[in-house]
């Protein structure tokens, strides 16, 4: 990213709905920015949009939040992707693939037009299918696209199991692979709290049917997105914190652990398809996959998941 005509401290977000604004709200609290564009097909609402926000900065740290156009894009260090149909109320993430797929196909030539040379971040859902199609159209390295994956579900793991365990969730340590939506796959092998094995731990805190709690636990992540639906419509929040998160860690080049949707090669027999694995993201997007211990049934589950995903990609014109 030496590239002089990058201003690093630059994002783009496109698609002004729930996501990508409360995004921009959480980011523009981050003080990680100096600027945020905002583009939307509707310029009106990227226009209020950034006016809202806006006035919340004499209480953040000085930064520029405008709407823009693609040409935002060139110089741009992130560009975020929101822009796409939501879920609605029975409807599962897949289910938005073909109408998000056309979208996409609009938003990303415009991206590769302006020769952008950041790092790219699908958060529209099916977020495991529109990060590949997004790696197809964009020509960039496949290392510097990656989608929000599993973060968010992730972090709803550890703040449930924090719960359960009454301990902090930042000392659950805990991973959700695979598709983000109904095949996730959780890592209850290599989760632990600060180092305990999970199973020592909740019967040191009085639990002792782990199979019936991790069965109810892995249930009420899977199903929160709809539950959260059933009841307001939309998720917004949680993902928005997931994207100031994915975006702290590449702009500070922090190397940290991130469950993000990247390009699998190999790992667990998987090649050539976009889901989420752990991998140390940095500043230059996915370093390296983190090698996490699974049980033969849950690697059987994540083959399964990433067949699942192969399927419909293979039904797609591109």
């Amino acid at each position: 990213m030496e590239n002089n005509k990058v201003n690093a401290k630059k994002a783009v977000m496109i698609g002004c709905g729930f996501v990508g604004s409360a995004s921009v709200f959480a980011l523009m609290q981050s003080g990680l920015f100096t600027e945020i564009a905002l583009i939307d097909a509707d310029r009106n609402k990227a226009e209020g949009e950034a006016m809202d926000i806006s006035h919340g900065i004499p209480f953040a740290s000085p930064m520029r939040i405008y709407a823009g156009d693609y040409d935002d894009v060139a110089d741009a260090g992130i560009v975020i992707i929101s822009a796409g149909a939501g879920q609605k109320p029975g409807e599962t993430r897949l289910d938005l693939v073909n109408k998000n797929v056309a979208i996409f196909k609009s938003i990303i030539p415009e991206i590769a037009k302006r020769k952008f040379d950041g790092i790219l971040l699908v958060v529209a859902n099916p977020v495991d299918i529109l990060t590949q199609v997004a790696i197809k159209l964009s020509g960039l390295p496949e290392q510097r696209v990656i989608g929000s994956g599993t973060v968010l579900d992730s972090a709803r793991l550890k703040y449930k199991l924090g719960e359960h365990l009454s301990v902090d969730s930042r000392s659950v340590h805990a991973f959700i692979v695979g598709e983000h939506g109904d095949s996730e796959v959780v890592a209850w092998s290599s989760a632990n709290v600060s180092g305990v094995e999970l199973s020592e731990m909740c019967e040191m805190r009085g639990h002792y049917q782990h199979k019936e709690n991790t069965r109810e636990i892995a249930d009420a992540v899977k199903n929160s997105a709809y539950e959260i639906i059933n009841r307001k419509h939309a998720t917004y929040y949680g993902i928005a914190m997931s994207v100031r998160r994915i975006c702290e860690v590449i702009m500070r080049d922090e190397k940290s652990i991130l469950p993000v949707s990247h390009m699998i090669h190999g790992a667990y027999g998987i090649e050539d398809v976009v889901l989420s694995m752990p991998a140390i993201v940095g500043a230059d997007g996915v370093e390296t996959d983190i090698p996490i211990k699974l049980s033969g049934e849950e690697a059987l589950k994540l083959k399964e998941s990433a067949d699942a995903l192969k399927e419909i990609l293979a039904s797609l014109e591109l």
